[in-house]
């Protein structure tokens, strides 16, 4: 290569070295404007049927995770080790349509857990936990339909409540079975066959009124059990001083006599 095809060659050069180097300035100023979505191990955004859907399935995951794209029409949670649901863990979601929170370790639903989703939400799986009782108050106002089977359910008075205050997903009902129950005989059956031929709170409404005669009986028998222990011991000490009284000469007993007779009345 000659020396003027060297000297040629070397604006060309610096011109493309610039240039390199306005480019990676460009992109390491654009990461620090916008960084990257840190998002949890296991999880990641898609685009399903037209719907922005974050899935975080079978990510290890034991507590509801932080910084979900709170445009989120579809959340997938399914199959972790989420162990209970707080007060608020969803309301950063105003569009979410469904929740997928089945095969996780839930045994507790604190009231308030899917506040701010009642507009939207028409989905949700809570099946294959650990639930074993949640107040009513939970699903407060929430009109999604929601799967609930497949979970250790004690048959009682508030699952009935709950039951009754939630619309339940088309052909789940048969899952919710009683692990265990107030009645011996409800355990092994589906929960709406139960409460087909039983009202559970009818039963326990009878129950505690009859425990509450039980123990108001009990407090009524001891009251009158001392009025008359009273009242004998009294006559006992009465009839043992007009004995002595007897003992008395005539004219110190005719006193006494009087003032134990007043004493008396």
């Amino acid at each position: 290569m000659t020396a003027a095809q060297r000297v040629l060659l070397c604006p060309i050069t610096m011109g493309l070295l610039l240039q390199s180097l306005f480019l990676l300035l460009l992109f390491l100023l654009g990461s620090c404007l916008h960084p990257a979505a840190a998002f949890p191990k296991g999880c990641y955004p898609s685009e399903e049927e037209g719907l922005k859907t974050f899935r975080c399935s079978n990510a290890q995951l034991t507590e509801v995770p932080r910084d979900i794209p709170n445009d989120t029409n579809k959340l997938y949670l399914d199959f972790n080790q989420i162990p209970f649901l707080p007060r608020d863990a969803f309301r950063d979601l105003p569009l979410l349509l469904e929740l997928d929170l089945s095969h996780n370790a839930i045994a507790r639903v604190e009231s308030g857990a899917f506040q701010g989703l009642a507009e939207h939400l028409h989905s949700l799986d809570l099946s294959s936990n650990r639930l074993v009782s949640v107040s009513k108050d939970a699903f407060s106002n929430l009109k999604a339909k929601v799967n609930l089977s497949n979970n250790p359910w004690l048959c009682d008075c508030r699952l009935q409540e709950l039951i009754r205050a939630v619309e339940l997903a088309a052909d789940s009902s048969g899952g919710i079975v009683c692990d265990s129950s107030t009645q011996e005989e409800h355990v092994g059956k589906a929960f709406l066959q139960v409460i087909a031929d039983t009202d559970l709170c009818n039963v326990y409404k009878k129950t505690t009124d009859i425990a509450m005669l039980v123990t108001m009986f009990g407090w009524f028998a001891m009251v009158i059990s001392y009025l008359v222990y009273y009242v004998r011991q009294n006559q006992e000490d009465a009839r043992r001083h007009l004995e002595y009284l007897k003992s008395l000469p005539s004219k110190q007993r005719r006193s006494e006599e009087s003032s134990t007779i007043s004493t008396v009345v």
